[in-house]
Formats: structure tokens, sequence, C-alpha cells
């Protein structure tokens, strides 16, 4: 099996906007047996009040309430086009954000029946007032969320691997993805702020615990090359050190191409295939 565990859609807001069918297409001619489609599930409602990054941060990081039925409706008539060319699941990437656990729950009591596939992930920390920012929408927000920790970066790292850990420790029912997404998204703009490359040894022990749970609760983590192709962090998540602790300690590796365009289906497969498996 050649899996694609970690794509988006024409209706990713944040996207290229080009034809999913057309991103499919192309991982059949690159030999992809299966292909995960996994748009941003939608934010819950009342986190816009918790949020307080730029207004494009929120409007485009995921698919609204109403996009659902159209969300379904396109990628169950792509996974019957394709039938017998390539497998096609249908998921979502879903948001963990502390205090809103049980709507979140409530959303995959609603729709993970509907799914066979998912993601989760963490896109947002909180200020020194709890305030919401994307990790990865632009540098400044990334600041403004973490401004008092800029002189330590290690403990930046700490604080979002924190966030990785009650993620899948939470309990968000029986339909929780088993997927845990970009593990170092954090990383993203580590040569904009001069961040450390390597994680220090008290992360790594981080780390290691939730690799341990990640292990104890049978999920998977998303090998996932997007990063390799921005411009401030030019690795792939989640790195060397992560992956070398996860293939001693055999978790499941699943290639993402985090595929938001045409292009960018199958990127740095072979770097995925050379290491990881």
């Amino acid at each position: 099996m050649k899996m694609d565990g970690h794509t988006h859609t024409q209706l990713c807001a944040h996207g290229s906007g080009e034809k999913t069918e057309k991103m499919i297409e192309k991982a059949i001619r690159l030999g992809f047996t299966d292909y995960c489609i996994t748009e941003h599930a939608p934010l819950p409602a009342g986190f816009e009040t918790s949020y307080e990054g730029p207004r494009e941060g929120y409007e485009t990081a995921s698919l609204g309430f109403d996009q659902l039925e159209e969300y379904f409706e396109h990628a169950e008539c792509l996974k019957e086009r394709f039938k017998g060319k390539i497998n096609v699941h249908i998921g979502f990437e879903t948001d963990y954000l502390p205090g809103f656990e049980s709507e979140i729950k409530k959303f995959l009591d609603e729709y993970g029946p509907r799914c066979d596939t998912g993601i989760l992930s963490v896109h947002f920390i909180q200020n020194s007032e709890n305030k919401f920012h994307c990790i990865d929408f632009s540098p400044e927000d990334l600041e403004a969320g973490v401004k008092e920790l800029l002189d330590d970066s290690q403990e930046i790292y700490h604080r979002y691997l924190m966030l990785v850990k009650d993620s899948i420790e939470a309990d968000l029912g029986e339909y929780a993805p088993k997927r845990i997404g970009h593990m170092s998204l954090i990383k993203k703009y580590q040569d904009y702020f001069s961040f450390p490359e390597k994680f220090d040894e008290r992360n790594m022990l981080l780390i290691e615990e939730i690799l341990k749970e990640i292990k104890q609760t049978k999920r998977q983590l998303d090998f996932n090359l997007a990063g390799m192709y921005k411009p401030y962090c030019n690795e792939f998540y989640p790195g060397i050190q992560v992956l070398s602790l996860a293939k001693k300690m055999q978790i499941p590796l699943i290639y993402g191409s985090d595929a938001h365009e045409i292009d960018a289906v199958g990127q740095g497969y072979h770097l995925f295939s050379s290491l990881a498996q």
C-alpha cells in the first residue's frame, strides 16, 4: 500500500482552490493506492471569542459548519468516481483546543460515523491571557502568542508539546482521530526566529512520554513533508529526533503530503520512503 494520509481540498479557504479531482489524478499517476481527504474540521462554536490573532487567520482556518454537507458530498463523489483506481478515504483534520473538548467530542460523535480516517492536530497556542493565536499563520501571529517566551525557545517548544500531549489524553470519544498531525509544527518558523534545530533533553523526555501514549493508545504519527517546503522551516515534521525515537518504539508512521494544491501531492515521498519505512 502506498498512502497519502494527509491532504486538503478545493474547499480549503487557505488552499489554492485547485480541483481536488486533479490532486487525486496526480496521486494515481504517482502510484498511490490510497488517498486520505482530511479537510480542516470547523472550529468549535464559541472559539471566536477566545481567538486574538488576525481575522484572516480565523476565517480561513477551517470549513464552516454550513459547508459540511457540501464537503461530504464532494468527497463521496470523488470516492465513487475513482473507485477501482485508488482508495479514497474521507475524514477531518481536527484541531485540539484546550477548553473546547466537549464541543470537539460532540462534533466527532456526530460526524465520525461518516469518516474512515482522521488527524488530530494543534494549530493554535494560548498567550499569557489565555487568548489563542495561530502557530502557523504568520511569524507575527506566533510571536504574539508566545512573546513572553521569545528569549526561551525551548520553553516555547515545551508549551506546544504539552498541547500535543493534552490532545492525546483528552476525552474526545470513540471517534477521536487516530493519527497525530505534524507533531513539530511549532518549528515552522524556526529559521525566522533562529530557534534551535534540536529539542533539548527536557523536551526529548516529554516527546518520549508523548510517543509512549501514542503507542499505548494505538495511534499513528503523521510523517508530514510540508515543512520541507516552508521557507522558514526546511525540515519535515516531526523531524529526525522524533522520527528516530518513534521508529525504535515501532510507532506507525504515515506519509502525509499535507497538499493544499496539485504540485504538493506526493512531495517528499522518497524521503519518507528512505527514512521511515
